[in-house]
């Protein structure tokens, strides 16, 4: 029923069923909005301290996939020491990054600032550390705005990978980073003011923005921006992601006005045919799927360091049936007639290991297409706009 997305009657479950779609092991839907902690964990946004320890050992033991992962990110283009960063004050992106005036620089210097930044942590090596610092400051020095149709998933992108890489500097070298206050600022004035409005687009745009404005809060120890990303991220995740229990057609953002089903329909790609696990971008393409499932992960991963459980609500439903229907596609099974037309364009990513870690290895859950795909794909590595090295950090990890 769940996994593998047959189609489902469009009726809404017993809420007594509802409450079980995890078997006893996830709590009933209907709880309230996580709130920010009292004190922020540092470092606490997708990855915690612990995990960074966990790869860390597992690396230096020569342990696979830890070891193999670690290789392929310092052998990545990411990693270069004798990379310079390419900051512009104004980054301008179009549909599709056309024109892209910076967009590709900027993105991949925000992924090179956080592989730098776990290679400083598993080495030691303070020259990945300054390298991450050399280029954090050059943006934060220079750039002032985002322009053109994609400025606010541009920001969103980008804007997911600076946290990750500021935390783990902050918080793990003590060699000095004189410019930090000058980063957190760009990150308030740049940054979140765009993100925390959400987007109306396809709904991986609003998801990678607001893995964004909760990471950048995180950093900022900002609760207010944190509840409001948040409760912005659970309407958007429940319109995101279908199940049974949603009724006979998905949950919508209201601020998008989808009011009829026909609305819906369009939105949803055309698909009339709604089954658990199905995505708003399943009949898109996988990869732009991909990018949402991704940043439901990463958010749902970032509460629980911070102490609230996201797993444990519909989001980690909604979470386990995404990945379940598309790895099970993504595999090779062939879409049936009422599936997008029975056509698929695949392309999913290296975007399965935080959620089965966390869902498979840590609640027990029994993942069987998610587990062949993410063992498949490893050591994953990065696409190269905002996931990175998660076999690394995320592979088998307790946490």
């Amino acid at each position: 029923m769940y996994e593998n997305g047959v189609p489902v009657r469009r009726t809404a479950l017993p809420a007594v069923v509802a409450s079980l779609l995890l078997g006893g092991l996830m709590a009933p839907a209907a709880r309230s909005a996580p709130t920010a902690p009292s004190t922020f964990v540092h470092p606490g946004v997708t990855v915690s301290k612990g995990q960074l320890d966990f790869a860390r050992d597992k690396v230096l033991a020569g342990a696979q996939p830890w070891k193999g992962a670690y290789d392929r990110m310092l052998a990545s283009k990411y990693a270069d020491l004798n990379r310079t960063p390419k900051p512009r004050a104004t980054v301008e992106c179009g549909s599709y990054s056309n024109p892209d005036h910076g967009c590709t620089d900027e993105r991949e210097d925000a992924v090179a600032a956080y592989t730098d930044a776990l290679a400083w942590y598993i080495t030691r090596d303070a020259r990945y550390a300054q390298k991450a610092i050399q280029i954090m400051d050059a943006w934060s020095g220079t750039i002032t705005r985002h322009t053109n149709s994609n400025a606010p998933l541009q920001t969103g992108w980008a804007g997911s990978s600076w946290p990750k890489a500021a935390e783990i500097i902050k918080y793990t070298y003590t060699g000095g980073w004189a410019n930090q206050g000058r980063f957190a600022t760009m990150l308030r004035n740049v940054y979140l003011p765009v993100l925390i409005k959400g987007s109306n687009s396809n709904g991986n745009w609003e998801l990678s923005m607001m893995e964004a404005a909760v990471g950048i809060s995180v950093f900022l120890d900002d609760k207010t921006s944190y509840d409001m990303a948040m409760a912005k991220f659970r309407t958007r995740a429940a319109a995101y992601v279908y199940l049974s229990s949603d009724g006979s057609v998905p949950k919508t953002v209201p601020s998008q006005h989808l009011d009829t089903t026909a609305k819906i329909v369009a939105y949803w790609q055309g698909q009339s045919t709604f089954v658990t696990g199905l995505t708003q971008e399943t009949c898109r393409d996988f990869v732009h799927t991909g990018y949402g499932i991704s940043a439901i992960s990463h958010i749902a991963e970032t509460s629980r360091i911070q102490g609230q459980d996201l797993y444990g609500t519909d989001v980690g439903e909604r979470l386990r049936q995404a990945l379940g229907f598309q790895s099970k596609y993504q595999l090779g099974t062939a879409a049936p007639s009422w599936l997008c037309g029975g056509s698929l364009k695949l392309g999913l990513g290296p975007v399965t290991e935080v959620g089965y870690n966390a869902l498979h290895n840590r609640l027990g859950i029994a993942m069987t297409d998610t587990q062949a795909l993410t063992l498949n794909n490893r050591p994953a590595g990065s696409n190269n706009l905002f996931v990175a090295w998660e076999t690394l950090t995320h592979g088998d990890n307790p946490g």
